[in-house]
């Protein structure tokens, strides 16, 4: 090795003790669960945590950042979480056997420059993150204005991160490089903050011909993105240990193609594919199908498998959905009526469940609401393919104990 760091001795440290839990036995065995769920195969519930409120979670120092360069930062944080989970809420979650170096590239998902910009308006209350987006898709003319972003990568920036690592993980554990796996689609997520959703749903009745063309050149825009990630080799396998949509992981052996060359960048169908229309959640099978589903279903359908849905209850909505024919996973909010979702769902797809985070937010900490959460979900769900997935946790009070009970509880009632 050549000279190391102050850096790299902090991250080698972090790195010697990730390998450490990745060589475990336990991690094999969760990805064959994972495997098998995402085949369809009767499975035991899985279990995973995500989108933590880690600014809430430190109790002993284990997550404050010791590195002073940002890409050295990033890591380490990345390896401090991972670590901490393991540790105190590990749920099925699994570590890979090695490390990796993503692409320095862009942009991914729906997440970039089209050309418009949002009028927002702040409120004077510091600390919520609440806003009010003014409409600026007023007529033909501005929707002429949604540009496709450009596509870039930076190689030299990622074969320097590369070899840093590679310094960094000398004899400990292997690094690879690793493109664009997966990426968050939700096309009204990004076009609600130009549109607004009074004038939206509006729209959707007195001007339809408006949303049509606003959607038809969007996107125009997010498949020509794709394909130029695609052109420009950006894109890799996505069959690992990665989240897929709002739901669980992505292990599966049916990617890529039979027909994909290993080692070569992958394509759109060696992937999995995501998209969510949240803003139709309260809006009939018909319009989320006339506004929403039908411009989406052409891009899910480029991918190998595809998850669709977030937060939005979808239990009246299996109809339409069933005709994207690449659909593996759906998610299934806290909000829906679940007699209704088992009944849609059956045994066709992955059941991906969110519980209810509220539990946490509470002034005193009480398991047995979470706990009969667990319950109802898992009694009504028998003989589905059932992934639970706590996610959307903006507060446990300062209390990181919460999460960590909750997952004892969890990994408890599926039989773990």
């Amino acid at each position: 090795m050549t000279t190391i760091t102050t850096d790299q001795l902090v991250l080698r440290e972090l790195v010697r003790e990730y390998a450490e839990i990745a060589a475990l036995p336990i991690h094999k065995e969760k990805a064959e669960l994972w495997r098998r769920l995402n085949r369809l195969e009767p499975v035991r519930p899985l279990v995973w945590i995500n989108e933590i409120p880690w600014w809430e979670m430190d109790v002993d120092g284990a997550l404050i950042n010791r590195c002073t360069e940002p890409y050295s930062q990033e890591v380490e944080g990345w390896l401090r979480a991972m670590i901490y989970q393991w540790r105190h809420m590990p749920c099925d979650m699994v570590f890979d056997p090695f490390i990796t170096v993503r692409y320095v590239c862009g942009p991914t998902g729906v997440y970039a420059d089209y050309g418009i910009e949002a009028d927002e308006v702040a409120p004077d209350c510091e600390g919520l993150g609440s806003r009010e987006f003014r409409p600026v898709i007023n007529d033909m003319d501005d929707v002429a204005k949604v540009r496709t972003p450009q596509v870039w990568v930076d190689w030299e920036e990622t074969e320097r991160r590369y070899q840093f690592m590679c310094e960094v993980c000398d004899g400990i554990i292997p690094v690879q490089k690793c493109g664009i796996t997966h990426q968050w689609m939700s096309p009204w997520d990004q076009m609600i903050h130009w549109y607004g959703i009074e004038r939206l749903f509006m729209d959707m009745v007195d001007r339809p011909e408006l949303v049509h063309a606003l959607l038809d050149r969007f996107m125009k825009a997010v498949h020509e993105v794709l394909d130029t990630q695609e052109a420009l080799g950006l894109l890799s396998v996505s069959n690992w240990n990665h989240r897929v949509g709002s739901g669980g992981l992505g292990i599966t052996d049916e990617l890529p193609q039979a027909d994909h060359v290993p080692g070569s960048p992958a394509r759109p169908i060696d992937q999995w594919g995501s998209s969510t229309g949240q803003i139709f959640s309260e809006v009939s099978p018909d319009m989320h199908e006339e506004f929403c589903l039908q411009y989406e279903r052409p891009y899910l359908e480029r991918f190998g498998l595809t998850c669709y849905g977030c937060c939005e209850p979808l239990h009246n909505k299996m109809g339409i959905l069933r005709s994207v024919k690449n659909l593996r996973r759906v998610s299934m909010s806290y909000w829906i009526h679940v007699d209704k979702a088992v009944e849609a769902v059956g045994t066709d797809y992955i059941f991906s469940y969110k519980p209810t985070p509220s539990v946490f937010a509470w002034d005193s900490w009480d398991p047995q609401p979470a706990r009969d959460n667990l319950a109802m979900i898992l009694d009504k769900t028998k003989g589905c393919h059932v992934e639970l997935i706590m996610k959307d946790i903006s507060t446990v009070r300062n209390d990181p104990r919460r999460l960590w009970e909750w997952a004892d509880i969890a990994m408890e009632m599926v039989g773990a």
